[in-house]
């Protein structure tokens, strides 16, 4: 798979932010066949800094509903990366 496959985007949320800012942790939505060794390989490609672990998570879609009845949101995969200290990724 291609760096830019693997990656589709950087999640933004206060959590992230905070963990960006105090313990180096990027957080970004992926593909879901993607593995660790190819999250890894796409963060240092696209940002150009050295990643030291992934942690990976598989989320279950959530249970929607309307006046026409129930649906399911996708299923989304999200990698927490963690960079060296002192490499930097800016994201905004």
């Amino acid at each position: 798979m291609e760096s830019t496959t693997v990656i589709r985007k950087p999640l933004i949320t206060e959590k992230s932010t905070f963990a960006s800012g105090e313990q180096n942790r990027y957080t970004f939505q992926v593909d879901r066949r993607a593995d660790k060794g190819q999250i890894k390989r796409a963060v240092e490609e696209l940002y150009g800094v050295r990643v030291l672990s992934v942690a990976t998570q598989n989320r279950k879609g959530q249970m929607r509903r309307n006046r026409f009845g129930y649906w399911s949101t996708a299923d989304v995969k999200r990698a927490i990366v963690k960079v060296h200290p002192d490499d930097r990724i800016d994201l905004f």
